[in-house]
Protein backbone atom coordinates (compact mmCIF):
# COMPACT_ATOMS: atom_id res chain seq x y z
CA UNK A 1 0.00 0.00 0.00
CA UNK A 2 1.04 3.58 -0.55
CA UNK A 3 2.80 5.51 2.17
CA UNK A 4 0.82 8.62 1.21
CA UNK A 5 -0.60 9.95 4.49
CA UNK A 6 -4.35 10.31 4.30
CA UNK A 7 -5.83 9.84 7.77
CA UNK A 8 -4.36 11.21 10.97
CA UNK A 9 -5.34 10.43 14.56
CA UNK A 10 -6.39 13.81 15.99
CA UNK A 11 -8.32 12.63 19.06
CA UNK A 12 -8.22 9.66 21.41
CA UNK A 13 -10.18 8.54 24.45
CA UNK A 14 -10.99 5.59 26.66
CA UNK A 15 -13.50 4.51 29.27
CA UNK A 16 -13.12 1.78 31.87
CA UNK A 17 -15.74 0.67 34.40
CA UNK A 18 -15.04 1.46 38.04
CA UNK A 19 -15.51 -2.06 39.35
CA UNK A 20 -12.22 -3.96 39.67
CA UNK A 21 -12.27 -7.76 39.93
CA UNK A 22 -8.99 -9.15 41.23
CA UNK A 23 -7.56 -12.63 40.84
CA UNK A 24 -8.13 -13.26 44.54
CA UNK A 25 -11.81 -12.49 44.08
CA UNK A 26 -12.05 -14.97 41.21
CA UNK A 27 -10.27 -17.56 43.35
CA UNK A 28 -13.29 -17.47 45.65
CA UNK A 29 -15.57 -18.46 42.75
CA UNK A 30 -13.54 -21.02 40.78
CA UNK A 31 -10.65 -23.35 41.52
CA UNK A 32 -7.71 -21.08 40.83
CA UNK A 33 -5.17 -18.81 42.54
CA UNK A 34 -3.69 -15.40 41.92
CA UNK A 35 -0.33 -17.04 41.23
CA UNK A 36 -1.82 -19.49 38.70
CA UNK A 37 -3.54 -16.73 36.73
CA UNK A 38 -0.58 -14.36 36.87
CA UNK A 39 1.93 -16.98 35.74
CA UNK A 40 -0.15 -18.13 32.76
CA UNK A 41 -1.67 -14.86 31.59
CA UNK A 42 0.06 -11.88 33.22
CA UNK A 43 -3.34 -10.61 34.41
CA UNK A 44 -3.76 -9.27 37.96
CA UNK A 45 -7.20 -7.67 37.65
CA UNK A 46 -9.87 -6.69 35.16
CA UNK A 47 -12.75 -4.19 34.95
CA UNK A 48 -16.38 -5.29 34.94
CA UNK A 49 -19.26 -3.10 33.78
CA UNK A 50 -21.94 -2.00 36.23
CA UNK A 51 -25.52 -3.19 35.59
CA UNK A 52 -26.41 0.15 34.00
CA UNK A 53 -23.35 0.14 31.71
CA UNK A 54 -23.42 -1.33 28.21
CA UNK A 55 -21.18 -1.41 25.19
CA UNK A 56 -22.94 1.69 23.86
CA UNK A 57 -22.68 3.74 27.05
CA UNK A 58 -18.98 2.97 27.38
CA UNK A 59 -18.39 3.70 23.69
CA UNK A 60 -20.09 7.07 24.11
CA UNK A 61 -17.86 7.98 27.04
CA UNK A 62 -14.71 7.05 25.10
CA UNK A 63 -15.96 8.95 22.03
CA UNK A 64 -16.70 12.06 24.08
CA UNK A 65 -13.15 12.04 25.43
CA UNK A 66 -11.71 11.67 21.93
CA UNK A 67 -13.80 14.62 20.75
CA UNK A 68 -12.60 16.73 23.66
CA UNK A 69 -8.96 15.94 22.88
CA UNK A 70 -9.50 16.91 19.24
CA UNK A 71 -11.67 19.95 20.08
CA UNK A 72 -14.02 18.49 17.47
CA UNK A 73 -17.68 19.12 16.77
CA UNK A 74 -19.82 15.94 16.52
CA UNK A 75 -21.67 17.54 13.62
CA UNK A 76 -18.46 17.38 11.57
CA UNK A 77 -18.19 13.58 11.86
CA UNK A 78 -18.94 11.82 8.57
CA UNK A 79 -18.84 8.21 9.75
CA UNK A 80 -18.89 6.22 12.99
CA UNK A 81 -17.58 2.65 13.09
CA UNK A 82 -17.95 0.60 16.27
CA UNK A 83 -15.95 -2.62 16.48
CA UNK A 84 -17.55 -5.00 18.96
CA UNK A 85 -18.46 -8.64 19.54
CA UNK A 86 -20.88 -7.64 22.31
CA UNK A 87 -23.30 -5.11 20.80
CA UNK A 88 -26.21 -3.80 22.84
CA UNK A 89 -28.55 -5.43 20.31
CA UNK A 90 -28.23 -7.53 17.16
CA UNK A 91 -29.92 -4.50 15.63
CA UNK A 92 -29.92 -1.55 15.67
CA UNK A 93 -26.17 -1.12 15.42
CA UNK A 94 -24.37 0.08 18.52
CA UNK A 95 -22.79 2.74 16.29
CA UNK A 96 -26.25 4.25 15.78
CA UNK A 97 -26.69 4.47 19.57
CA UNK A 98 -23.34 6.23 19.75
CA UNK A 99 -24.36 8.59 16.96
CA UNK A 100 -27.48 9.52 18.91
CA UNK A 101 -25.60 9.76 22.19
CA UNK A 102 -22.97 12.24 20.99
CA UNK A 103 -25.23 14.20 18.65
CA UNK A 104 -23.36 13.32 15.44
CA UNK A 105 -26.48 13.76 13.35
CA UNK A 106 -24.65 14.05 10.02
CA UNK A 107 -22.71 10.79 10.41
CA UNK A 108 -23.30 7.42 8.90
CA UNK A 109 -22.92 4.60 11.43
CA UNK A 110 -22.33 0.86 11.41
CA UNK A 111 -20.89 -1.95 13.54
CA UNK A 112 -18.01 -4.18 12.52
CA UNK A 113 -17.43 -7.64 13.98
CA UNK A 114 -14.00 -9.21 13.56
CA UNK A 115 -13.49 -10.47 17.10
CA UNK A 116 -10.53 -9.02 18.96
CA UNK A 117 -9.13 -7.73 15.64
CA UNK A 118 -12.21 -5.56 15.21
CA UNK A 119 -10.58 -2.23 16.04
CA UNK A 120 -7.78 -2.83 13.51
CA UNK A 121 -10.33 -3.66 10.80
CA UNK A 122 -12.38 -0.59 11.71
CA UNK A 123 -9.32 1.65 11.71
CA UNK A 124 -8.36 0.39 8.27
CA UNK A 125 -11.89 0.98 6.96
CA UNK A 126 -11.95 4.48 8.45
CA UNK A 127 -8.59 5.36 6.93
CA UNK A 128 -9.68 4.08 3.52
CA UNK A 129 -12.89 6.13 3.71
CA UNK A 130 -10.79 9.25 4.25
CA UNK A 131 -8.21 8.36 1.59
CA UNK A 132 -10.99 7.76 -0.95
CA UNK A 133 -12.33 11.25 -0.37
CA UNK A 134 -15.76 10.06 0.77
CA UNK A 135 -15.17 11.18 4.38
CA UNK A 136 -13.14 13.91 6.05
CA UNK A 137 -13.64 12.80 9.65
CA UNK A 138 -14.27 9.28 10.99
CA UNK A 139 -14.82 8.16 14.58
CA UNK A 140 -13.49 4.63 15.21
CA UNK A 141 -14.39 2.86 18.45
CA UNK A 142 -13.59 -0.51 20.00
CA UNK A 143 -15.94 -1.38 22.85
CA UNK A 144 -16.84 -4.58 24.69
CA UNK A 145 -18.94 -5.83 27.59
CA UNK A 146 -17.44 -9.31 27.67
CA UNK A 147 -18.56 -9.88 31.26
CA UNK A 148 -22.07 -10.47 29.85
CA UNK A 149 -20.94 -13.44 27.74
CA UNK A 150 -18.31 -14.89 30.09
CA UNK A 151 -18.89 -18.21 31.84
CA UNK A 152 -17.90 -17.25 35.37
CA UNK A 153 -17.70 -20.93 36.39
CA UNK A 154 -15.08 -21.80 33.72
CA UNK A 155 -11.65 -21.05 35.16
CA UNK A 156 -9.97 -21.35 31.76
CA UNK A 157 -11.88 -18.37 30.33
CA UNK A 158 -13.35 -16.32 33.18
CA UNK A 159 -9.90 -15.18 34.30
CA UNK A 160 -9.12 -13.66 30.91
CA UNK A 161 -11.74 -11.11 30.01
CA UNK A 162 -12.71 -7.57 30.98
CA UNK A 163 -14.87 -4.66 29.85
CA UNK A 164 -14.00 -1.25 28.43
CA UNK A 165 -13.96 1.05 25.41
CA UNK A 166 -11.44 3.05 23.42
CA UNK A 167 -11.88 5.51 20.56
CA UNK A 168 -9.88 7.52 18.05
CA UNK A 169 -10.96 10.35 15.78
CA UNK A 170 -9.47 10.27 12.29
CA UNK A 171 -9.19 13.38 10.14
CA UNK A 172 -7.89 14.05 6.67
CA UNK A 173 -4.21 14.85 7.07
CA UNK A 174 -2.74 18.18 6.05
CA UNK A 175 0.87 17.42 6.98
CA UNK A 176 3.31 14.68 7.93
CA UNK A 177 2.21 11.68 9.94
CA UNK A 178 -0.86 9.51 9.79
CA UNK A 179 -1.73 5.97 8.80
CA UNK A 180 0.98 4.73 6.47
CA UNK A 181 -0.14 1.16 5.77
CA UNK A 182 -2.67 -1.49 6.75
CA UNK A 183 -2.77 -5.28 6.45
CA UNK A 184 -5.80 -7.49 7.12
CA UNK A 185 -6.23 -11.26 7.01
CA UNK A 186 -8.49 -14.14 7.98
CA UNK A 187 -8.55 -17.94 8.15
CA UNK A 188 -12.02 -19.40 8.60
CA UNK A 189 -10.65 -22.92 9.11
CA UNK A 190 -10.03 -21.90 12.73
CA UNK A 191 -13.52 -20.54 13.30
CA UNK A 192 -14.40 -23.23 15.85
CA UNK A 193 -11.46 -22.37 18.10
CA UNK A 194 -13.04 -19.21 19.49
CA UNK A 195 -16.77 -18.68 19.30
CA UNK A 196 -20.12 -17.92 20.90
CA UNK A 197 -22.06 -21.02 19.78
CA UNK A 198 -25.69 -19.93 20.25
CA UNK A 199 -27.80 -16.84 19.73
CA UNK A 200 -27.40 -16.62 15.96
CA UNK A 201 -29.36 -18.16 13.11
CA UNK A 202 -27.63 -21.55 13.43
CA UNK A 203 -28.63 -22.08 17.07
CA UNK A 204 -31.32 -19.56 18.03
CA UNK A 205 -31.79 -18.86 21.71
CA UNK A 206 -33.84 -21.47 23.54
CA UNK A 207 -34.13 -22.91 27.02
CA UNK A 208 -31.88 -25.74 25.85
CA UNK A 209 -29.09 -23.48 24.58
CA UNK A 210 -29.20 -21.41 27.75
CA UNK A 211 -29.08 -24.52 29.95
CA UNK A 212 -26.12 -25.85 27.95
CA UNK A 213 -24.16 -22.61 28.42
CA UNK A 214 -23.95 -21.97 24.70
CA UNK A 215 -24.35 -18.21 25.07
CA UNK A 216 -20.91 -17.81 26.65
CA UNK A 217 -17.41 -17.76 25.21
CA UNK A 218 -16.02 -21.13 24.10
CA UNK A 219 -12.31 -21.27 23.32
CA UNK A 220 -9.63 -23.80 22.47
CA UNK A 221 -6.93 -21.92 24.35
CA UNK A 222 -4.03 -24.02 23.13
CA UNK A 223 -4.86 -23.57 19.45
CA UNK A 224 -5.53 -19.84 19.84
CA UNK A 225 -2.23 -19.40 21.69
CA UNK A 226 -0.27 -21.13 18.92
CA UNK A 227 -2.02 -19.06 16.27
CA UNK A 228 -1.42 -15.79 18.11
CA UNK A 229 2.29 -16.28 18.72
CA UNK A 230 2.76 -16.92 15.00
CA UNK A 231 0.44 -14.32 13.49
CA UNK A 232 1.31 -11.21 15.54
CA UNK A 233 4.94 -11.04 14.32
CA UNK A 234 3.89 -12.05 10.80
CA UNK A 235 1.26 -9.29 10.59
CA UNK A 236 3.64 -6.72 12.07
CA UNK A 237 6.30 -7.57 9.49
CA UNK A 238 3.78 -7.45 6.65
CA UNK A 239 2.45 -3.98 7.46
CA UNK A 240 5.97 -2.57 7.88
CA UNK A 241 7.02 -4.05 4.53
CA UNK A 242 3.94 -2.59 2.85
CA UNK A 243 5.06 0.84 4.01
CA UNK A 244 8.52 0.23 2.53
CA UNK A 245 10.15 0.35 5.94
CA UNK A 246 12.18 -1.91 8.23
CA UNK A 247 11.32 -3.19 11.70
CA UNK A 248 14.15 -1.21 13.26
CA UNK A 249 12.35 1.98 12.17
CA UNK A 250 9.39 1.11 14.42
CA UNK A 251 9.40 2.84 17.80
CA UNK A 252 6.57 0.95 19.53
CA UNK A 253 4.30 -2.05 19.01
CA UNK A 254 0.85 -2.03 20.60
CA UNK A 255 -0.61 -5.50 20.22
CA UNK A 256 -3.94 -6.95 21.29
CA UNK A 257 -3.73 -7.56 25.02
CA UNK A 258 -4.71 -11.21 25.26
CA UNK A 259 -1.90 -12.87 27.20
CA UNK A 260 1.45 -11.58 28.44
CA UNK A 261 3.23 -14.72 27.21
CA UNK A 262 1.90 -14.05 23.70
CA UNK A 263 3.30 -10.52 23.82
CA UNK A 264 6.67 -11.75 25.08
CA UNK A 265 6.81 -14.44 22.41
CA UNK A 266 5.95 -11.94 19.68
CA UNK A 267 8.66 -9.59 20.92
CA UNK A 268 11.24 -12.39 20.71
CA UNK A 269 10.17 -13.43 17.20
CA UNK A 270 10.36 -9.84 16.00
CA UNK A 271 13.78 -9.44 17.56
CA UNK A 272 12.57 -6.39 19.45
CA UNK A 273 13.45 -5.38 22.99
CA UNK A 274 10.55 -5.90 25.40
CA UNK A 275 10.33 -2.16 26.11
CA UNK A 276 9.12 -1.67 22.52
CA UNK A 277 6.12 -3.97 23.17
CA UNK A 278 3.55 -2.01 25.17
CA UNK A 279 1.51 -3.91 27.74
CA UNK A 280 -1.26 -3.04 30.20
CA UNK A 281 -2.84 -6.50 30.36
CA UNK A 282 -2.11 -6.80 34.08
CA UNK A 283 -4.72 -4.13 34.86
CA UNK A 284 -7.46 -4.86 32.32
CA UNK A 285 -7.15 -8.39 30.95
CA UNK A 286 -8.44 -9.12 27.47
CA UNK A 287 -10.99 -6.48 26.43
CA UNK A 288 -11.22 -7.81 22.87
CA UNK A 289 -11.78 -5.03 20.30
CA UNK A 290 -11.28 -2.39 23.01
CA UNK A 291 -7.81 -3.53 24.05
CA UNK A 292 -5.71 -1.80 21.38
CA UNK A 293 -7.36 1.65 21.59
CA UNK A 294 -7.27 1.52 25.40
CA UNK A 295 -3.57 0.60 25.27
CA UNK A 296 -2.91 3.37 22.74
CA UNK A 297 -4.53 5.95 25.02
CA UNK A 298 -2.47 4.79 27.98
CA UNK A 299 0.73 4.80 25.95
CA UNK A 300 0.03 8.41 25.00
CA UNK A 301 -0.70 9.33 28.62
CA UNK A 302 2.55 7.72 29.76
CA UNK A 303 4.59 9.61 27.19
CA UNK A 304 5.44 6.45 25.28
CA UNK A 305 3.98 7.89 22.05
CA UNK A 306 5.49 11.11 20.72
CA UNK A 307 5.06 13.08 17.47
CA UNK A 308 7.09 11.58 14.65
CA UNK A 309 7.25 8.10 16.14
CA UNK A 310 6.16 5.08 14.12
CA UNK A 311 3.78 2.70 15.86
CA UNK A 312 2.49 -0.71 14.82
CA UNK A 313 -0.97 -1.64 16.06
CA UNK A 314 -1.52 -5.37 15.61
CA UNK A 315 -4.26 -7.79 16.65
CA UNK A 316 -5.76 -11.24 16.22
CA UNK A 317 -9.12 -12.68 17.10
CA UNK A 318 -12.09 -14.92 16.42
CA UNK A 319 -12.73 -15.79 12.84
CA UNK A 320 -9.85 -16.37 12.82
CA UNK A 321 -8.83 -12.84 11.92
CA UNK A 322 -5.72 -10.73 12.16
CA UNK A 323 -4.56 -7.30 11.10
CA UNK A 324 -2.04 -4.53 11.59
CA UNK A 325 -1.82 -0.78 11.08
CA UNK A 326 1.36 1.27 10.84
CA UNK A 327 0.97 4.92 11.76
CA UNK A 328 3.28 7.84 12.20
CA UNK A 329 2.05 9.73 15.24
CA UNK A 330 1.24 13.36 14.66
CA UNK A 331 -0.47 13.98 17.99
CA UNK A 332 -1.81 17.26 16.68
CA UNK A 333 -5.41 17.84 17.76
CA UNK A 334 -7.42 20.11 15.47
CA UNK A 335 -8.09 23.46 17.14
CA UNK A 336 -11.29 25.40 16.66
CA UNK A 337 -12.25 28.86 17.74
CA UNK A 338 -13.51 29.27 21.30
CA UNK A 339 -17.15 29.96 20.47
CA UNK A 340 -17.36 26.81 18.35
CA UNK A 341 -15.93 24.73 21.21
CA UNK A 342 -18.62 26.08 23.52
CA UNK A 343 -21.40 25.32 21.03
CA UNK A 344 -20.02 21.82 20.44
CA UNK A 345 -19.89 21.18 24.19
CA UNK A 346 -23.51 22.29 24.58
CA UNK A 347 -24.57 20.04 21.71
CA UNK A 348 -22.82 17.07 23.28
CA UNK A 349 -24.45 17.84 26.64
CA UNK A 350 -27.97 18.01 25.26
CA UNK A 351 -27.43 14.96 23.05
CA UNK A 352 -26.23 12.96 26.08
CA UNK A 353 -29.19 14.17 28.16
CA UNK A 354 -31.62 13.16 25.41
CA UNK A 355 -29.96 9.75 25.12
CA UNK A 356 -30.29 9.12 28.87
CA UNK A 357 -33.92 10.30 28.92
CA UNK A 358 -34.80 7.95 26.07
CA UNK A 359 -32.93 5.17 27.86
Amino acid sequence: MSRRPGAQVVGWGQYLPRRVVTNDELAQQVETTNEWILERTGIRERRVAAPNETTATMAIRAAEQALRVANADPLDIDLIIVATATPDYLFPATACLVQRGIGATHAGAFDLEAGCTGFIYALAMGAQAIESGSCAQVLVIGAETLSRITNWTDRDTCVLFGDGAGAVLLHKGNGPGGILATALGADGTGADWLMLPAGGSRQPASSETVAAGLHTIHMDGRQVFRFATRIIPAAAREVVQRAGMALNEVDLVIAHQANLRILQGASERLGMPTEKMFSNIDHYGNTSAASIPIALCEAVEEGRVLPGQRIVLVGFGAGLTWGAVLLEWSGQPRMRRGWRRIIAALRRFWAAMLYRIRG
